[in-house]
């Protein structure tokens, strides 16, 4: 058995220095392959948003249509709406306007004056969100990092998830969006806590490499194809996987 012990370096990730165990990156990377990590007791689950939370392929979809019909543009295709689905609002709008550069900036700036609100109607809040929440309560402290932006504390107050997220970081609260662990380590930073008392649920390549890069251990939501600690279809299924 591969057993990491406290060490007093920590790898760097884009020139931030992770968290990962207090252990070296690469050794984090062998154990994990061929053995097991002494891992600090679990206080934090932190959640992303859109595919995780809500089913919001929907809302993304005609959004970002009607965004490009005011310039008189096709709807996204498929590449498109994937893409959209799990980057920010800036790198998103830049990707469907890449065919059209000419119309790039006032899109963008057109996009600034588009209510969301009318889009949160084709939102799906996953149906056992709030059982699972309740059941964190109050052992566990809860958080969210999300690539969205202006949006997200209107969706939670319409959803009434407000008082069940004691942190919630979006796009326009750090330097750099998901995947870089910026969003993370703010978090961490709040509960004063190390990435190995916190785990991370997403959906996304762009969620696992952000759990990765901050040394945080990784719950694939309803996508098997990805590369995580755990695999569940469904909130409560996460009770069962002796992490608690």
């Amino acid at each position: 058995m591969c057993v990491i012990e406290p060490r007093d370096y920590t790898p760097v990730y884009h020139g931030v220095r992770s968290r990962a165990a207090g252990c070296s990156w690469s050794a984090y990377l062998v154990c994990k392959l061929f053995g097991t990590i002494n891992m600090a007791k679990l206080k934090l689950i932190i959640f992303d948003c859109d595919g995780v939370m809500f089913d919001s392929i929907e809302a993304n979809r005609n959004y970002y249509n009607h965004i490009l019909a005011a310039f008189g543009h096709p709807k996204m295709d498929e590449e498109e709406l994937q893409y959209v689905h799990v980057h920010h609002v800036f790198d998103s709008v830049r990707f469907i306007f890449r065919k059209y550069p000419e119309d790039y900036e006032k899109a963008d700036l057109h996009r600034q004056t588009v209510d969301y609100t009318p889009y949160l109607k084709y939102m799906r809040i996953e149906p056992d969100l709030v059982e699972f929440l309740e059941y964190l309560r109050p052992t566990y402290r809860t958080a969210i990092s999300t690539n969205r932006s202006t949006t997200m504390s209107g969706l939670l107050r319409i959803f009434k998830l407000d008082d069940y997220f004691e942190q919630v970081v979006t796009s326009m609260d750090v330097v750099n969006s998901k995947p870089h662990p910026e969003a993370l380590y703010k978090i961490l930073d709040n509960f004063q806590m190390k990435a190995d008392e916190a785990i991370y649920i997403g959906d996304s390549h762009i969620d696992r490499e952000h759990s990765a890069s901050a040394g945080m251990r990784f719950i694939a939501f309803k996508n098997p194809s990805l590369d995580a600690d755990y695999h569940v279809s469904s909130f409560m299924e996460i009770n069962g996987l002796g992490i608690f």
